[in-house]
């Protein structure tokens, strides 16, 4: 089990963001996605992948200044992720469940980034 905010974040990035590029489908069928109806699905769940491991790799491979700096770019990236939810959530573009699904996730990677922030990590 995680010891800090910062290692449960990280942790979190690489198994959605490995899950996500490797089986796009399965993922965005867990979020209530019709996958099926939209074939691109896939590719976009799989640049959200590379994103999510990026992030938490860039993290652990710095510390001090520069590991903050990773931090913080996660926080807003996953602060974005929020607004993209809610935004499809109510023009339509997404099922609400995907949406309310998708901006908790969010809202969670946003809270352990502020922790992890705020504890200097």
């Amino acid at each position: 089990m995680a010891k800090n905010p910062l290692q449960l974040l990280t942790g979190l990035r690489i198994a959605v963001g490995v899950g996500a590029f490797v089986a796009p489908n399965t993922l965005g069928k867990l979020f209530g996605m019709d996958v099926d109806a939209n074939p691109q699905a896939s590719y976009m769940a799989r640049l959200f992948g590379a994103r999510d491991v990026a992030l938490a790799v860039g993290t652990n491979a710095t510390t001090g200044p520069s590991r903050a700096t990773w931090i913080k770019i996660g926080v807003l990236t996953d602060a974005a992720d929020v607004v993209s939810a809610v935004l499809g959530g109510r023009d339509g573009s997404l099922p609400k469940t995907t949406a309310v699904l998708g901006g908790l996730t969010a809202a969670g990677a946003v809270a352990l980034g502020v922790a992890a922030a705020n504890a200097g990590e």
